[in-house]
């Protein structure tokens, strides 16, 4: 065996050291960091409740199987599946071993898009053999800059493979291959979007791992109906992943690849994983649903007791669920679970409990295993470019694998229009906000309940609490002339606070009603603020009532950057965005304040603050009750943001702001910088609906925006 001696080297178990367990922030706990894990608690234990509790039979699976295999696809990015363009494979060189030969290959998984592999060959192989695709884990194998690709690292698997009789093909991945691709778009990258375009580098994964299959098929030397597949950590999961895709994985071995929700959201291993890691759960599956789609194929479960990446307690359930499933199909025998000794590791134990099953299933035999898996090259022994193709787009997929929709031209007609704008809303509720609760919990306004009411300068504080849906209690703060009964005024203007807001408002009313607003968490009082609100209370003859959504205000929870990450990611694997959940509880606020005694008449002009500002929009799509809406700061694409799961698969802001429209008279202030053709698309829409004069754009530079944003009727 050969020593690896790079300065830089092969950093092993590289989930942990590419994905550190945040360093712990000692803080205070505050109200809603509790109300968020009872949230998360709950949401998690409703989607595990769900999950395959509709198969009872093997006549159900089998009615379901197509159909959950059908949904993975389209969560993957694969839905429509990308074109089998050639796969213009070249072998660039070849190692030669007593028992084995190793070719040095790439090949296109789609146009400029390149897998670079080593095909392990055994040597006096007799006929077509079975043959292993074996995926690698997060591995960076570097010298001097210059990455020699994740399989370097796991080349004593294919070449005991090999050895023992099997061809096997070990593939890069793309984040740690030959050519470096990115996994960690909202894990570090600020890629929000990524949810909106429906994109995880999952469905990048699994796609080469499919196109590999059709390379493996190709050659002559591997029996096409004899293929398994096997990975550990980043590789279990493509796995799963490719097994649950492809049947022409006849057997699996997926280490130390899965767990459940409850591990990953509950007890944070989120924190620990790359996007790799997670489909866009647009259909809210927990994990032993993927799982599920390996039936009833011969499935090996690997993984160590104390790999605190994939817990023990999640891959037991998974297993458990696995044996009753494989039990109604008549397969028992064919799903087994394998625990070793240590922590996160493809161990030795594992590797050999790999090669048995395969050799049982794939072979038939169960031949004494004398030898070793172990090295034989050096990594640059095992490089398959000199130079990196100028073509390639590995780096850049993210922008391309999974279609944008296009921008659409105007609707010629009315009944286009409403054609096109009911597709929206369908799309909008079955695929982007499908993680709400249930329409029905919208049927009456939620329960008020009220907190206080006080009095200065000739106007009235009120507050209110209501849950959004359980576990989510939010308050809703209403400001108006102290001797006008709310039934008697012009009309109410109802301010959503981002977070900058929040701090203003708190500051303003603490000027005036300090028992109520006092803590480290309310700034300094600012009484130049409140005269502004107390002036236009008084000039308008209006309220303005205020609401935070979750996660800002008295519901806010950790202010640590790393971990308002994970929690957000939290909300991704529940099939929702912390933005969408935003949504709904705009929606909320404006049934609890139509629910204030005279409030249910009066014009309400929704004014969402400046990061809110798309949050808003979306939540007069969904809820009746707002006559008009004041929009600042709006960005023209859910690129940068808000961010709801698989929205720009569909439309984008110009869209909404457009179905806005035809419901509420909709003004919206605009940086100049951002005056461009986009929002040429609601006008035109307008026009069709005989509304011109309900949408108006101000272009001005941000600087001059209102403070205080007026409505008109």
């Amino acid at each position: 065996m050969r020593a690896l001696s790079f300065t830089v080297g092969i950093v092993a178990l590289c989930f942990m050291l590419l994905n550190p367990t945040p360093t712990a922030v000692v803080a205070e706990t505050t109200p809603g960091d509790e109300m968020l894990a009872a949230y998360f608690r709950a949401e998690t234990q409703k989607l595990s409740d769900a999950c395959l509790a509709n198969i009872k039979s093997a006549e159900d699976w089998n009615a379901h199987r197509e159909e959950y295999r059908h949904q993975l696809a389209e969560m993957l990015g694969l839905d429509p599946p990308p074109e089998r363009t050639p796969l213009r494979a070249v072998v660039t060189g070849k190692l030669e071993h007593d028992d084995f030969t190793v070719e040095k290959l790439y090949f296109q998984s789609r146009p400029h898009l390149y897998v670079t592999a080593n095909l392990y060959l055994p040597k006096n192989a007799k006929g077509p053999v079975p043959a292993i695709l074996y995926s690698c884990g997060h591995v960076t194998v570097k010298k001097d800059g210059i990455s020699y690709g994740s399989k370097a690292a796991y080349q004593k698997q294919p070449a005991w493979f090999a050895r023992n009789g099997y061809v096997c093909l070990v593939m890069d991945t793309l984040q740690l291959g030959e050519i470096e691709g990115i996994h960690h778009g909202t894990y570090r990258e600020g890629m929000w979007w990524w949810n909106a375009r429906g994109y995880t580098p999952a469905g990048v994964e699994t796609w080469n791992a499919m196109r590999a299959l059709d390379y493996l098929t190709s050659r002559p030397e591997v029996d096409a109906n004899r293929i398994g597949m096997a990975g550990h950590s980043g590789g279990g999961a493509s796995t799963w992943y490719v097994t649950a895709m492809d049947d022409r994985v006849k057997v699996a071995v997926p280490m130390a690849g899965i767990t459940t929700l409850k591990n990953h959201i509950v007890d944070g291993c989120v924190s620990h994983h790359c996007d790799c890691m997670y489909f866009v759960n647009t259909y809210r599956w927990d994990f032993p649903q993927l799982a599920a789609l390996a039936t009833p194929r011969p499935l090996l479960i690997s993984n160590t007791d104390r790999d605190t990446l994939f817990p023990l307690d999640g891959v037991l359930d998974i297993y458990n669920k696995e044996a009753k499933l494989y039990d109604l199909v008549g397969q028992r025998p064919d799903v087994a679970l394998e625990i070793a000794s240590g922590p996160h590791a493809e161990t030795q134990v594992l590797k050999l409990h790999a090669l048995e099953w395969f050799n049982q299933h794939l072979k038939g035999e169960d031949p004494l295993i004398e030898s070793a898996a172990k090295d034989f090259f050096q990594p640059e022994e095992l490089k398959v470019f000199d130079k990196i193709p100028e073509d390639q787009l590995n780096s850049t997929i993210h922008e391309t694998f999974v279609a944008q929709a296009a921008a659409p031209a105007p609707p010629k007609t009315l009944a286009e229009w409403q054609s096109q704008r009911d597709s929206w809303m369908t799309a909008l509720r079955d695929k982007c906000f499908h993680g709400w609760p249930a329409e029905e919990n919208v049927a009456k306004p939620p329960d008020l309940r009220a907190v206080f009411e006080a009095t200065a300068d000739d106007v009235k504080l009120s507050a209110y609490d209501f849950d959004s849906q359980p576990n989510v209690t939010l308050r809703l703060y209403l400001l108006e002339p102290a001797k006008t009964p709310t039934a008697k005024l012009d009309g109410i203007q109802f301010r959503i606070l981002d977070d900058a807001a929040w701090q203003r408002f708190a500051a303003a009313m603490a000027s005036q009603f300090a028992e109520r607003f006092a803590g480290d968490a309310i700034p300094k009082p600012d009484v130049s603020y409140f005269n502004q609100l107390q002036h236009h209370v008084a000039t308008f003859n209006v309220a303005i009532a205020f609401v935070a959504p979750r996660g800002i205000g008295l519901s806010r929870w950790t202010a640590n950057p790393t971990e308002q990450t994970h929690i957000r990611r939290r909300f991704m694997l529940l099939g929702q965005t912390l933005d969408g959940m935003r949504v709904w509880d705009i929606r909320r606020g404006i049934q609890a304040l139509r629910a204030i005694d005279g409030a249910k008449d009066l014009h309400v002009a929704l004014v969402p603050e400046r990061e809110m500002s798309g949050v808003g929009l979306y939540a007069t799509l969904f809820e009746p009750g707002v006559d008009s809406l004041s929009l600042t700061n709006l960005s023209k694409s859910h690129r940068d943001g808000p961010d709801f799961i698989n929205v720009l698969k569909y439309l984008d802001i110009p869209q909404a702001v457009a179905m806005a429209v035809e419901k509420v008279r909709v003004g919206i202030h605009i940086d100049t910088n951002r005056n461009d053709s986009a929002w040429n698309y609601p006008f035109a829409v307008a026009k069709i609906l005989g509304r011109s004069n309900k949408i108006q754009i101000t272009f001005a530079r941000a600087e001059d925006w209102p403070a205080t944003p007026t409505s008109s009727r």
